[in-house]
């Protein structure tokens, strides 16, 4: 094995943010090396279906990949997978892996990600409480559920309710133990989240808000989840969706400013030269935001990749997409764009009891966001008019009976 390599763009990390920047750089005409080093011994796979029919479907509980098996050696791709970057030098433009091999760079591309938040309370490293990040985390949940009775799901983001609807379809008795006085809070509006509460209630999920976990009891395993108010709830497998974390521990290591992420500007060059960060680990200026923020989805991974792509071919292309969210519980599917946090109005589109509906987020009579159940064709629509920050007249979009298209 070579102990001194060279290459002329290193890639750190094969998610969909890492993938996706490698095969840009070819479709872009790229003609150098690309090492793309995955830390993971699978080759790089899709995420979303985790938490979703990787869960509920043995004939289906491989992810699927993001490309064939023979796509990397044909791009001209060079595949390190089962190895990690453990050291950054960019003032040398070198690397150094986990395997005592060296790399040369000319380029470097920082998709690490991020790590799964995880519980802090006493209990919290007991067998039977899961994450659930990457595959090897959906593998261990997955043979925990084929056994287990009692789940409790500690969050009420997208994860937790997707791996709450997942483990209600294979019949457990499911709580969800929620900080917030909502689900989604974090993520959508007090309509949608007492819509999707009402859901998984009447799939037969039980819910504590507005509570902490303070406790996770046992003898040798997991066996109940105690909550701030004293009330103890019989778990036999617990599963912690608090969020993530930009994984930038190298970034740090390395010299690179990081604030609550690798801080990069808008063609995501971070503050070493030559060195870029896309995906969940990169903080970046978000118009849409209004500011600095860091995005969590695959679309923001594609679309954070395009524009690095460009960067490294020497062309200017300013990062400027609506940001795109989506997330499947039961029969529903939720997209989202923009970002609705300073939305001063909103308008109903549809029927909120069952669906399908559209809420549109308006600022000073502008629409910043959307939120779509079950409503794709409403959904494209919208998030173009979100991306030209188009103005709307409320009693007309109000009318659900006019197609959006007609505002555009």
């Amino acid at each position: 094995m070579r102990k001194s390599m060279t290459t002329g763009v290193l890639v750190v990390g094969a998610g969909h943010a890492g993938a996706a920047v490698a095969v840009q750089l070819r479709q872009a005409g790229y003609a150098g090396a690309i090492m793309l080093v995955n830390d993971e011994a699978r080759p790089p796979y899709e995420r979303p279906p985790l938490s979703k029919f990787c869960l509920l479907d043995p004939a289906q509980a491989e992810a699927p990949l993001l490309r064939p098996g023979g796509f990397w050696a044909e791009a001209r791709i060079d595949l390190v997978s089962g190895v990690a970057v453990a050291t950054l030098n960019p003032p040398e433009r070198k690397a150094a892996l986990s395997d005592g091999r060296t790399v040369s760079f000319d380029w470097c591309v920082l998709a690490t990600g991020g790590r799964a938040r995880a519980l802090t309370c006493p209990g919290a490293d007991l067998p039977g409480c899961h994450v659930l990040r990457g595959h090897a985390d959906m593998e261990r949940l997955r043979e925990h559920l084929a056994t287990a009775q009692t789940v409790a799901v500690i969050g009420g983001g997208y994860v937790g309710l997707e791996v709450a609807a997942s483990a209600r379809s294979l019949g457990k008795t499911v709580t969800v133990i929620e900080a917030q006085e909502r689900v989604l809070s974090r993520v959508t509006s007090v309509p949608v989240s007492r819509f999707f509460e009402g859901v998984h209630r009447r799939h037969g999920v039980t819910f504590h808000l507005g509570h902490a976990v303070s406790e996770l009891a046992g003898r040798g395993r997991v066996e109940a989840v105690v909550l701030d108010d004293g009330t103890e709830i019989a778990a036999d497998a617990v599963v912690v969706g608090i969020g993530i974390d930009a994984e930038t521990a190298l970034a740090e290591a390395a010299g690179i400013a990081c604030h609550g992420g690798v801080v990069v500007d808008a063609q995501f060059r971070s503050s070493a030269p030559r060195v870029l960060a896309i995906g969940d680990c990169a903080r970046h200026p978000n118009d849409f935001a209004g500011g600095m923020w860091r995005l969590e989805s695959v679309q923001h991974a594609q679309d954070s990749a395009a524009v690095a792509a460009l960067t490294i071919m020497g062309e200017t292309r300013v990062y400027q997409d609506v940001p795109t969210f989506w997330s499947e519980q039961y029969d529903l599917r939720l997209q989202s764009a923009g970002i609705a946090r300073d939305a001063d109005d909103f308008v109903v589109r549809g029927d909120l009891e069952q669906g399908p509906f559209s809420i549109i987020y308006l600022r000073e009579g502008r629409m910043i966001a959307v939120d779509c159940v079950n409503n794709s064709r409403e959904f494209m629509a919208a998030r173009k008019l979100i991306g030209t920050r188009a103005s709307l007249d409320r009693a007309l979009v109000s009318d659900a009976s006019m197609s959006l298209r007609a505002f555009a």
